[in-house]
């Protein structure tokens, strides 16, 4: 199954470039570029791409805003997932843009291999949450928000363990060595996660796990 990719960045070399490499991959299709926000809420209602790469900074309506628009636009159940484009390890739009849905961020500098991969991830329903910065992003700004709740209402004790580690950017595999679970057995409990928190993907887990203190933000956690 070919994954479908709209580029959105407003240097013109840069939209090319990662063009060329996604339309290399067999399985990536890139089916439009924009320049500027305003373009990309338009495109992504006309094309309905299953990924969308969204530069961060740019002019007309930057990247937070057209992914907000884009995100409440789309066809319930039917979201493209948007993994924001940027050339900064810490970046309060970013950090904005994941509140506001997006399966997370990519630094422009990434190999041509980390691209394809990010793309293939996100398409597959996870969060791009490997990179550390993502974590040192999330924690810096959630040090700023009260805390609510350090026990979810509705998730069992060993969802709310599963939660915490989701938190901390473990892969599925890593939850179950660490929980010495089944990793299967971790995607259920991941699943069911989501859906009692009514969370789009991983990457608002994280967020909600910070902001509502499930994890409190530090170096270890």
């Amino acid at each position: 199954m070919v994954i479908t990719v709209l580029v959105v960045d407003d240097q013109e070399m840069v939209r090319a470039g990662f063009s060329a490499l996604l339309d290399a991959q067999p399985d990536i299709e890139v089916v439009g570029q924009a320049g500027d926000g305003a373009q990309a809420v338009e495109l992504a209602a006309e094309l309905t791409p299953d990924v969308i790469l969204m530069d961060v900074r740019m002019p007309v309506l930057d990247g937070l805003a057209a992914t907000q628009r884009i995100l409440a636009d789309s066809t319930p159940g039917q979201p493209p997932r948007v993994v924001m484009l940027t050339t900064f390890d810490l970046d309060d739009y970013v950090y904005a843009a994941l509140r506001a849905g997006a399966s997370g961020f990519l630094l422009k500098h990434s190999t041509p291999d980390e691209l394809a991969a990010a793309v293939r991830v996100v398409a597959a329903g996870d969060a791009l949450l490997a990179p550390s910065v993502t974590r040192r992003l999330v924690e810096d700004f959630a040090r700023a928000q009260p805390v609510v709740s350090a026990t979810p209402v509705g998730l069992t004790p060993r969802e709310t363990d599963v939660l915490r580690l989701v938190a901390r950017g473990l892969s599925n595999r890593q939850i179950a060595d660490e929980l010495v679970l089944a990793e299967q057995t971790v995607k259920t409990h991941v699943s069911n996660i989501l859906t009692k928190l009514d969370l789009r993907d991983r990457a608002q887990a994280v967020v909600y796990a910070y902001e509502a203190g499930v994890v409190i933000p530090g170096p270890r956690h």
